[in-house]
């Protein structure tokens, strides 16, 4: 595979990165959002691939793919604010939230969960992290199985049935089912 890129001059750092921001801003905003669930956490994390992008400017030469390497970088760091005490202590476990939201959808909620494209989102998002992973990289950022193996570090057989797994779990959640039924 050819290497997209080599060492960015110091001189046109800003200009690459800021390329690179255009290019894939909105992508691993997404793909953050996917794992977090959160836009604030996902917008800090991609802040955080891109400051981390600038500072490995000088190492693009050892870098087969850019795109693999931000998707890459953005995984990981999802998942450290996933493992992280803080994220599990004052988002996941704390009780405020529950009292902040209405028992009564609004009317814009209720037009939003009608909406199909807003159903499969947030169906895709109800999957677990394995299968919501592989369906987000092949459907939404059209990555073709062997970038996904190369990018997760995971054999090619192992994707394919997991992303089987995982239409068969979206399509039980589209039809109103229970996906950890068999």
């Amino acid at each position: 595979m050819p290497r997209e890129t080599k060492s960015v001059p110091d001189w046109k750092q800003d200009e690459w990165l800021e390329q690179l921001m255009d290019q894939y801003g909105n992508r691993l905003t997404n793909l953050a959002f996917s794992y977090l669930k959160d836009w604030g956490r996902a917008q800090e994390v991609v802040q955080d691939v891109f400051v981390t992008c600038f500072q490995r400017a000088h190492q693009l030469e050892e870098i087969r793919s850019i795109e693999a390497w931000l998707y890459r970088i953005t995984i990981n760091r999802c998942k450290d604010v996933l493992k992280s005490s803080w994220f599990k202590r004052v988002i996941v476990g704390s009780t405020l939230f529950q009292f902040l939201r209405s028992k009564e959808p609004t009317p814009q909620d209720y037009m939003l969960q009608n909406s199909e494209d807003e159903q499969l989102a947030q169906c895709v998002l109800a999957l677990p992290l394995t299968y919501r992973e592989i369906i987000l990289l092949y459907y939404y950022e059209d990555l073709t199985v062997p970038e996904i193996s190369e990018l997760l570090n995971v054999n090619q057989n192992t994707l394919r049935t997991r992303l089987k797994r995982g239409r068969e779990k979206l399509a039980q959640l589209l039809e109103g089912g229970d996906p950890n039924e068999k």
